[in-house]
């Protein structure tokens, strides 16, 4: 008969197995970062009809949300100065107005579809296709042009933005993630969406709130910035500190209920993947932008990753043998 210590082994192994049983069963994830920004302007609709068009298995975007509960689809917490334009023709002069303080019929009158011409943003993406009058667009919106395009399988990788550094330009977590699930819950996506943040309390209220919805804990670990160190947690990670887990953060992020890590791809090794995988994480890294890059992640052994190329992503993906999702084209 085998000893308590040899059972909790035998049954610590088998559960480890199959754990990656299902990590191997489940599909590689392309996702197209923010639509896919290098090829048409940032969280619009004609940057995923584009995405839906190519093929990717995620649309990547982010969420903010006006004075009056909208829930509009935009990497900033407010109007980007690279990006928004007045009616008058005139790109907003920063640091530009939050959401929270702007209803969202003035949110709709600033155009979006073509990036401030001296900008850095504009020298970092010179290939993206201008589409003037393009405005910020709301969540619903784009759950109604998935709709339109017939794809019932395509998901949504949904960033919450909220920054613990500066309270004062969004919602509290509270009634952020309060109104995101909502709307989420009201236009039957629920099955069909992750929730991300480098705020992790955003992420404790998803769970709490809505236990089926996958979370996404985002990392950043280098930089003038890093939202994460090993020894001390931050104001990012809800009172979650690696050095409570051994320094590790993959078992901090199993410790805090996560089931997807989601780190710069900068900051990832094999031997960091190969733990994340033994705890039961699928590890999806951002944004991988260069093929050979895309290609040693995939050889590193990532679940899936985040691309401002989505058209690159799924060429590199298919040379290395992934099954590549089928395109819905659709126009916005």
């Amino acid at each position: 008969m085998l000893s308590r210590a040899a059972t909790i082994l035998t049954v610590l192994s088998v559960l480890t197995a199959g754990q990656a049983m299902t990590l191997q069963a489940m599909a590689f994830d392309l996702e197209a970062h923010r639509g896919g920004r290098a090829l048409l302007p940032e969280n619009t609709l004609p940057a995923f009809a584009n995405a839906l068009s190519i093929g990717v298995d995620t649309l990547e975007l982010d969420v903010g949300i006006t004075a009056d509960g909208a829930v509009v689809v935009s990497h900033e917490r407010g109007l980007n100065p690279d990006l928004a334009r007045s009616p008058d023709g005139n790109y907003i002069t920063p640091p530009g107005t939050p959401f929270v303080k702007l209803r969202l019929e003035d949110v709709r009158t600033y155009d979006v579809g073509q990036i401030r011409p001296d900008s850095a943003y504009a020298k970092q993406f010179p290939e993206q296709r201008a589409v003037p009058g393009t405005r910020i667009p709301t969540l619903e919106q784009l759950f109604a042009l998935v709709r339109k395009s017939g794809n019932m399988r395509v998901r949504f990788n949904i960033e919450t933005k909220i920054d613990p550094n500066h309270p004062d330009e969004s919602l509290g977590p509270q009634a952020f993630v309060s109104k995101l699930l909502r709307l989420i819950e009201t236009e039957k996506f629920s099955d069909r969406v992750m929730i991300q943040s480098f705020d992790w309390r955003t992420l404790q209220l998803v769970q709490q709130q809505a236990p089926a919805i996958p979370t996404v804990y985002l990392t950043l670990q280098r930089g003038s910035a890093p939202t994460i160190v090993l020894d001390q947690a931050t104001n990012w990670t809800a009172g979650f500190s690696p050095a409570d887990h051994g320094g590790s953060l993959p078992r901090t992020i199993k410790a805090a209920g996560g089931a997807i890590w989601s780190p710069y791809f900068g900051d990832v090794t094999a031997a960091l993947i190969s733990e994340a995988h033994g705890l039961g994480l699928r590890v999806v890294v951002w944004t991988v932008n260069k093929p050979d890059d895309i290609a040693r992640m995939i050889e590193l052994g990532v679940d899936g990753i985040i691309s401002d190329r989505p058209d690159l992503l799924r060429q590199v993906a298919g040379e290395k043998g992934i099954s590549l999702p089928a395109g819905t084209p659709v126009e916005p």
